[in-house]
């Protein structure tokens, strides 16, 4: 559904582009009105795609290129740039390896459960401006139910921007995705990416907090650093993954007659299809059938002229909806 946004281009880039291939070329200020974008929008948009080699211009006009060779260099890319994050994460663990017993001051580990909770407290407690955070939720034998973080409701209703990158799997559970769209409707910034490694939270650029899986629950530790390379390499670890994540929609408008599905199912069934769920499992989910989920997703694709699935959420974006 998101091929353009999945490899972070953003909504204004992605539409621009896709009115061109759509009706041509155009002048700047048609395209604009084309989007109904501003002129500076549409300016940083084209630059963004002159850039990628996926628009040119000719004479007055935008030309929109054939799009296979172009992304092609950029899924290569993004390829090195994981590859070259998993090396990071083995080279940080065994940093971790060497510097565990003794001298590395900027490290605390915390094994007891009061220890580790009052941790994630911080985390949200002493937030002023940011907390960015990879989250593969619970995990381990006994492990609790998916659900908001201590403190995380208080900081977002301070301000405080929050940006989570969930690995997919958490959205495959319900009471997970209910608590990731009550972050979202209190104005979380939320992505999701299939291999997400571990749980790690960010306070502003201060300390990071990262939790390892572990098989058992009780037997888990979190690892506290503080201002080091160490924090500066953790904070690139999320960028990467912020860059190669995709968006999970944040609100949707009424949804009209769409199989008498209402505004807060609509919502869900496109979390759902970010999170790459099957029909078979969205049905599951809405309690419905898969006869009905079918039919949701083609009026959804009826009334946002969108032909196939890819250009709903296209088209979604483009409301504003993911």
């Amino acid at each position: 559904m998101h091929s353009l946004r999945g490899i972070g281009i953003n909504a204004e880039a992605e539409g621009a582009y896709l009115a061109l291939v759509e009706s041509g070329p155009m002048t700047p200020d048609e395209l604009a009105s084309a989007v109904r974008a501003t002129s500076h929008a549409v300016g940083a948009a084209v630059g963004e795609l002159t850039g990628l080699g996926l628009v040119e211009p000719d004479g007055a006009r935008l030309v929109a290129r054939p799009p296979r060779a172009a992304l092609d260099a950029v899924v290569e890319s993004r390829t090195k740039e994981l590859a070259t994050l998993r090396d990071g994460i083995e080279e940080l663990s065994r940093f971790w390896r060497d510097h565990q017993v003794d001298g590395a001051d900027y490290i605390e580990i915390a094994r007891t459960d009061a220890a580790r909770s009052a941790l994630v407290r911080r985390l949200h407690d002493e937030a002023t401006e940011r907390i960015r955070s990879l989250t593969i939720g619970y995990t381990g034998r006994a492990a609790r139910p998916n659900q908001l973080a201590p403190g995380c409701q208080e900081a977002l209703a301070r301000g405080v921007k929050t940006s989570v990158v969930y690995g997919s799997h958490v959205l495959h559970d319900r009471s997970a995705r209910d608590a990731v769209q009550t972050a979202i409707d209190l104005g979380e910034q939320a992505r999701v990416f299939s291999d997400v490694p571990l749980n790690m939270g960010i306070c502003d650029d201060r300390f990071a907090l990262v939790c390892p899986p572990s098989r058992t629950w009780d037997r888990r530790h979190h690892i506290l650093v503080q201002r080091s390379d160490l924090l500066e390499a953790l904070i690139g670890v999320f960028e990467c993954f912020w860059r190669i994540a995709v968006p999970l929609p944040a609100a949707v408008e009424p949804a009209g007659d769409v199989g008498a599905a209402s505004t807060d199912e609509t919502r869900q069934l496109l979390t759902c299809l970010s999170g790459g769920l099957t029909d078979e499992s969205i049905a599951r989910e809405l309690g419905v059938s898969e006869r009905t989920v079918s039919r949701r997703i083609t009026r959804l694709q009826e009334m946002l002229g969108a032909r196939t699935r890819f250009q709903l959420g296209v088209q979604a974006s483009r409301r504003g909806w993911l």
